[in-house]
Formats: C-alpha cells, sequence, structure tokens
C-alpha cells in the first residue's frame, strides 16, 4: 500500500512539474494587440505530443469594429461564421532549440493564416508571437503575457 501511495505521489509530483515549466509555452496567456497595447483574449496553449496548439478562452476589450457576437465571419472553410471561443489560433508548433517553430497562426480579424514561430522569454513570463509570410523579416511580433 505504502508503494502504491509513494508512486502516485511522485506521478503527481512530476505531472505538477512538467504544468508549471516556465520555459513551456504550454499554459494561459493574454494576447496584447500590438498596435492599441490593450489585452484582447485569453489563449491557452497545449502540447500533445511535442506539438503545440492554442484556443481562444476569452475575448478581452471589444472593439468597435470587433463582430458583436464574437464570430469570425473573415474566417475561410469550416472556421467561417463560427465562435471565436474555443477556437484553434494556433497549431503545429515544435520545439527547436529555444523557440517553436513550423506552425501556423490564424488572424480572426482578416480571416489569414501565417506561419508562425514562437519563444518564451523572461523566465516564461512572456511569449514573443510572430506570424509571418514566407520568411520570419516579413511579419509582425506580439508579445503575450502569461496568466498562468
Amino acid at each position: 500500500m505504502t508503494k502504491l501511495v509513494l508512486g502516485a505521489l511522485t506521478l503527481l509530483f512530476a505531472l505538477t512539474a512538467a504544468a508549471a515549466d516556465p520555459a513551456s509555452p504550454a499554459g494561459l496567456w493574454k494576447t496584447v494587440d500590438d498596435k492599441t497595447k490593450l489585452p484582447r483574449s485569453l489563449v491557452r496553449i497545449s502540447e500533445v505530443n511535442g506539438v503545440y496548439e492554442g484556443r481562444i478562452e476569452q475575448l478581452l476589450n471589444r472593439q468597435p469594429d470587433d463582430d458583436p457576437q464574437g464570430i469570425c465571419r473573415a474566417c475561410p472553410g469550416d472556421r467561417k461564421d463560427k465562435p471565436l471561443v474555443g477556437m484553434t489560433i494556433l497549431s503545429g508548433l515544435k520545439k527547436d532549440g529555444d523557440i517553436y517553430t513550423g506552425g501556423e497562426i490564424l488572424d480572426p480579424k482578416n480571416g489569414k493564416s501565417y506561419r508562425c514561430k514562437m519563444e518564451v522569454i523572461e523566465g516564461g513570463k512572456k511569449l514573443n508571437v510572430r506570424g509571418f509570410i514566407g520568411v520570419s523579416l516579413i511579419g509582425r511580433t506580439q508579445t503575450w503575457l502569461r496568466e498562468e
């Protein structure tokens, strides 16, 4: 019985340590508009088998030009006219040294998807997310703030 309890505690500790890894992008992030500097949403990034994806959990600081129902009107395909909350906007990112590359990010404002890379900075407190066309030099970076 003691071995079972010790095993369970060891597993619980290992899972807690992995979830709290500040070098990982997994967790809840507050997105910040690079123009207005206002928080825009909460995005939960999760990892499955070494691949990271992010879904919108909450919309913040609605702007006059935002869809009043929080629907992605500009999105193509199966995302068209779907709610932003719950939508996957980051996908396919894999760790490559200190950065995460090879993924895509959706800009819900215009419905376009861009190549993406991201980097955890400042001891895990911030995440630089760069969307780009072709090469990384042609794009823009947002800095997201860790919520948990």
